[in-house]
């Protein structure tokens, strides 16, 4: 059926279709797949991305820049440590934001080729689902159409009866 509509089927197709003759469970757990491949590198870029999105890190953010300048502001007068325009602040800045960026890349490439796989999946199962809904949609089709045909023979033989009804009462 599915060779009919679309031609030559694809490698993914045809395990769909190798999936229901054999009656096997597509869905599987992407997430558990997914987790037990990545690197200790990339687990840790993925903490350090989703900490560094979250309320603390902006909250513990913010209270360390205000440390440093009030810091900086009254120390200032007597050591010049990082004076008013606070260049040294903003060198820290300016390397953290280029070490934070290229790390949330790295954990937006892991998440999209995640979804990537959930997507794949849930087409399979979608597929699957099609096929089977398509099969069971030809079964009534034929239980229909066997119960059409045995009620039609139902029905002669009940005309056969009525047929004979007046034969047998003269």
């Amino acid at each position: 059926m599915l060779t009919r509509e679309r031609g030559e089927l694809t490698q993914l197709e045809e395990d769909v279709v190798k999936s229901l003759a054999d009656h096997e469970t597509l869905a599987a757990n992407i997430e558990a797949e997914f987790a037990e491949r990545r690197t200790v590198g990339e687990r840790l870029s993925d903490r350090l991305a989703s900490f560094g999105g979250s309320w603390t890190f902006i909250t513990l953010f913010f209270v360390a820049l205000l440390i440093w300048m009030v810091f900086n502001i009254v120390v200032a007068a007597r050591s010049q440590f990082d004076p008013y325009p606070f260049i040294l602040l903003n060198l820290v800045l300016s390397c953290l934001a280029a070490i934070q960026a290229p790390i949330i890349m790295m954990s937006q490439k892991r998440q999209e080729a995640k979804d990537r796989l959930r997507s794949e999946n849930d087409y399979r199962v979608n597929l699957k689902a099609e096929l089977e809904i398509r099969h069971l949609h030809e079964k009534i089709d034929h239980i229909l159409t066997r119960q059409w045909e045995r009620l039609a023979e139902i029905q002669e033989i009940q005309l056969e009866m009525m047929q004979d009804l007046p034969a047998k009462t003269r």
